[in-house]
């Protein structure tokens, strides 16, 4: 995801240097897209869940202050105008749509409890 992106980013440099990383990054940055291609419930081939991480001003402060941690609550913010999209809504879109499985998108949420609190909700709309 997002977040282990930039962690992989900032820990590949020697630790005097990630300060001046994560103010580098929080500068450029573009974007960031994390993919997984999970198996279709019915067997005929594969889907793609797609995180997007477009920084905005609020993003940028979190990676400049090394609050990496609030980057996924930051990303739910105004999703409408920004486009931004977490893995979990992406995987809760596919079970939403059974095209996946609920134990195939388990298995790759980055924050397995907040998968099942919004699928929770799918089920007091549906059920």
């Amino acid at each position: 995801g997002a977040v282990q992106t930039l962690n992989r980013i900032t820990q590949a440099f020697p630790a005097e240097y990630q300060e001046r990383i994560k103010m580098q990054l929080s500068m450029v940055l573009e974007g960031i897209l994390s993919q997984v291609l999970l198996e279709r419930v019915d067997k005929k081939g594969r889907v793609l869940a797609l995180e997007i991480l477009i920084p905005n001003y609020s993003i940028r402060n979190l990676i400049r202050e090394n609050k990496f941690h609030q980057i996924p609550s930051a990303m739910r913010v105004g999703q409408e105008l920004t486009g931004m999209v977490t893995m979990n809504q992406s995987l809760f879109d596919l079970v939403a749509r059974r095209l996946i499985s609920l134990e195939n998108a388990v298995e790759v949420s980055p924050e397995p409890e907040e998968l099942y609190k919004l699928l929770a909700g799918l089920e007091r709309k549906t059920g």
